[in-house]
């Protein structure tokens, strides 16, 4: 698959098969991870490749209320709208119910952590929110989700665990001093899996020379 497929049809897949994923392919995925840029080439990352089903089953119990909260917080945003606007967001909460009730029967679920320690996080005094770290970790995600379209796997990031990150470290035994950013599920689809999204593009998202004028592109 060329790059620019795989970039322009990774959308979230959150129905998934339980056929397990050969060693071999997930390997791939993995080493594409391992390739990913990081601040000072320090990689301070580590994934949990979680394949046990009383592990998965744990992830699962903490996940799913977590999305319940949130799916009813972000389907109240869009009432009394018209249904065509309704609509793609029932199904993208349909989609997410399924994923919530049916985690633990995902082949594998990749849980992203990082050690803050090794980050050499230049924004860490600004009056904001803390953002640079994340970048020493994400593009490592990003590999690994664009293996999953070049595999045929499906696959979706969220973050809703780490509303009650202690209990997901406890399960994994991952250190105090680590933190996690991403809980992938990976997997065959049920149905088509990854295909066109549906972005704003470089007209909305870029500017040149300063922030406020637009790309002429």
């Amino acid at each position: 698959m060329k790059l620019y497929d795989a970039m322009s049809t990774l959308r979230a897949v959150r129905r998934l098969r339980t056929d397990p994923i050969p060693d071999d392919v997930l390997e791939r995925v993995l080493e594409a991870a391992c390739w990913a840029p990081t601040g000072g080439n320090m990689q301070p990352w580590k994934v949990v490749v979680v394949t046990d089903p009383a592990v998965k089953a744990g992830l699962q119990e903490i996940y799913r209320p977590e999305w319940q909260r949130y799916s009813a917080l972000y389907l109240a945003r869009f009432e009394g709208q018209p249904d065509e606007v309704v609509d793609p967001q029932r199904r993208v909460a349909k989609a997410g119910d399924y994923l919530a009730d049916h985690m633990h029967e995902a082949p594998a679920i990749l849980v992203f952590c990082a050690n803050p320690g090794a980050m050499a996080i230049t924004d860490a005094k600004l009056d904001r929110i803390s953002m640079v770290g994340g970048g020493s970790v994400y593009p490592a995600v990003q590999n690994a989700m664009l293996a999953c379209v070049a595999e045929g796997l499906g696959c979706t990031l969220t973050t809703l665990h780490c509303f009650r990150e202690p209990e997901v470290k406890a399960l994994l035994k991952i250190p105090d001093k680590w933190a996690t950013v991403a809980l992938v599920p990976i997997g065959y689809p049920v149905g088509r899996g990854h295909g066109p999204i549906t972005r704003k593009g470089s007209d909305v998202m870029a500017a040149h020379n300063s922030f406020t004028s637009p790309w002429p592109g």
